[in-house]
């Protein structure tokens, strides 16, 4: 996957690449991913279905946007005269509804993804757009304002997959936990393919994400896992040698204490750690030595994993 200089327009936009095939347009996908724990004030859902409305406006440019909301959700809300009135009134007036019933976050994206991608055509691009970010406050409106920029990556500059990455210091949660949990793993299991991947994004469990419709398809028929399917897409984009690009979101949250504890730190390594070595089973089973092979990496893995926790109890405990 050789990396070229990048064009204009996408230099602006933090783009690594530049355009290549036929330059033809499809339509874009919103899929909104809602909140599975829902907010205690609607002022971020609000600021976000003001973005969905003008897309729903917009129909030669994008489709329907779909809704995903978990059924946990809904019933956890039952009774709750306002979650059904924002239901009603804002969520059903600029997208079509998709209740389903989800293992995780994960889930829900495939099955937005997926109903989206039942819609859509070759030329078409699917928008990914998680629902629990800080969108009401002066930063999120200003991401809100440019994130259409991260779907036309993928449709002007026919890239496969853009990814989304949130700015943040080198004492931020997600950070500490992506250098020191995800991208270590990686290097373990996936030595090459991790560095390949960290030469396009530092965020390789991004909830920001565009992918083009030839690749999606290739993902929807491989395996979708209910943890850390950014990261599993970026590793099949790198298999296959599919074209990757980063957008710059900015300065945005989903955390309302700011940063991560150390018990949910420890969780996401964890499943981490798990999504990497079925993976990796997955794909050297049919080799000959492969036990072996599989029984040094998970003494490696091992390692990694406790030197993870011990620094990031040190930082988050």
């Amino acid at each position: 996957m050789k990396k070229i200089a990048p064009a204009t327009k996408a230099a602006a936009r933090g783009v690594s690449q530049q355009p290549t095939g036929t330059g033809q347009t499809g339509k874009i996908h919103p899929v909104v991913i809602y909140p599975f724990k829902q907010p205690g004030h609607y002022s971020d859902l609000e600021e976000l279905y003001q973005l969905i409305a003008r897309l729903d406006a917009d129909k030669h440019t994008y489709a329907r946007p779909i809704t995903v909301v978990d059924r946990k959700t809904h019933y956890a809300m039952e009774g709750n005269k306002a979650f059904f009135d924002f239901r009603k009134n804002t969520i059903a007036r600029h997208s079509d509804i998709l209740d389903a019933w989800c293992v995780d976050t994960c889930q829900m994206w495939c099955s937005g993804l997926g109903t989206a991608f039942e819609q859509g055509g070759p030329d078409d691009v699917y928008w990914l757009i998680p629902g629990d970010f800080n969108y009401g406050t002066a930063v999120g409106k200003e991401v809100l304002s440019r994130l259409h920029d991260l779907p036309e990556i993928c449709e002007e500059l026919q890239q496969d997959i853009c990814i989304g990455e949130i700015a943040t210091d080198h004492s931020n949660s997600k950070q500490l936990i992506d250098t020191y949990g995800t991208f270590a793993l990686l290097y373990n299991w996936f030595p090459s393919e991790a560095r390949e991947i960290r030469q396009y994004t530092e965020r390789p469990r991004s909830e920001f994400f565009a992918v083009r419709h030839s690749f999606l398809q290739e993902v929807l028929r491989q395996r979708w896992y209910a943890y850390e399917q950014t990261m599993v897409m970026l590793l099949q984009a790198v298999f296959s040698n599919r074209r990757i690009s980063r957008f710059f979101v900015g300065n945005i949250s989903d955390l309302p204490e700011g940063r991560e504890s150390f018990a949910a730190a420890q969780q996401q390594v964890e499943r981490t750690e798990r999504v990497l070595k079925t993976l990796w089973r997955e794909r050297n089973q049919p080799k000959t030595g492969w036990i072996e092979q599989y029984r040094v990496l998970e003494g490696q893995s091992e390692q990694v994993r406790r030197t993870a926790m011990i620094i990031l109890q040190n930082l988050l405990g």
